[in-house]
Parts: structure tokens; sequence; C-alpha cells
């Protein structure tokens, strides 16, 4: 039976497997989202930098709508430095009056999606919609739409591999939480 108390973001060894997708399920995922949307009638989608952007451009475009861009990180120069989210990029005033759906790659705890669409609707959105790739079943809460819910280590083909030195090698943090998977296996 698994654990499905509150998560701790980044937390890979509490996940259950792992799902690498390629660029086609991400497009696929991402225009699963704009099917479903569609019927929200949004008129601006939020991403949130960086993953975000990917499904957020997707569903942007092909709901023919505008695309604005939001930076809210626990990371700083790619290390996981603070507990919970910071602010890097605001809420931009153009939500004001919209129906806004906020997009972003992934719902872990949920907090980071809470935050931004709590954000937009505090700057007078006439209704938010939260929007994911993929959800773990302990976001909470979860996102409006979600296209895939899993507990696996989620790997996006953005962060599989990253150059270093002219060489693509993969990603140290996935490789690290492939491990932390293996051996939280091992004890449990």
């Amino acid at each position: 039976m698994h654990d499905r108390g509150r998560r701790r973001p980044y937390d890979y060894a509490r996940r259950y497997g792992v799902r690498y997708l390629s660029w086609e399920e991400v497009a696929g995922l991402s225009q699963g989202l704009a099917e479903i949307l569609e019927g929200d009638h949004p008129q601006l989608v939020v991403g949130v930098l960086r993953a975000g952007v990917f499904p957020a451009f997707v569903v942007s475009a092909a709901l023919r709508c505008d695309l604005s861009v939001v930076r809210i990180s626990r990371r700083v120069d790619q290390e996981v430095t603070y507990e919970h989210p910071v602010w890097r990029v605001p809420v931009p005033p153009s939500v004001a009056g919209k129906v806004v759906a906020v997009v972003d790659e992934i719902a872990d705890t949920g907090e980071t999606l809470t935050l931004v669409r709590d954000a937009v609707g505090d700057h007078a959105a006439a209704r938010v919609i939260t929007a994911t790739l993929v959800a773990h079943s302990w976001a909470e809460p979860q996102p409006d739409v979600v296209s895939l819910v899993s507990d696996e280590f989620v790997v996006f083909p953005w962060d599989a591999r990253i150059l270093d030195n002219g060489r693509w090698v993969p990603h140290p943090e996935v490789e690290a939480g492939i491990r932390a998977q293996d051996r939280h296996g091992e004890q449990g």
C-alpha cells in the first residue's frame, strides 16, 4: 500500500516507478489540455516558467489566445534553495477581467499552482482554470484540468539530458532521483 500523505517537493524516493515522456507524448498531452480547455473559452494562458511554458505555448496556440508567463520557483541557479516557491516574475496586469488558464507541466505538491491561481485571482481575473500535463495523486488541490495522473517519477524530455562541455549527458538530478528511488525500494 502506498503512503498517500503530504509529500515534499523533489522527494523522488517516494515516487512509484519512473516514466520518461517523449516530445511526442508531451505534444499529445498538451493538445489534450487544449481540447478540454476549449469549452472554458480562455482569453489568456499564463504559463509557469520554466517547464510550464511548453504546454502553455501549445494550449495558447491551439486556442488562438495570448500567452503570458510568470516565474515562481524553489530554485536559484538550478539548485533547490527554498522550501516554498518564491516569486521571480509576477502576474501581469493583463489578466484583469479575463478568463485565464494557468498552465504548468506538473502538479507535484500543488503549492505552485495554488499560489499562481490565487495571484491571478487577486489581479481581478474573471475566472481562473488550472491545468497541468501531469499531476501526482497527492497534489492538493488537484488542477482543474490534467492530462495524466501518475505517482511515478515523471521525466520530461527537456529534463532527461543536459549539455555538458559539448556532450549530451543524463541529467544529474534525474540520475540522483532514480538512485534515491532504488535505495528507498531496497529499504521498504
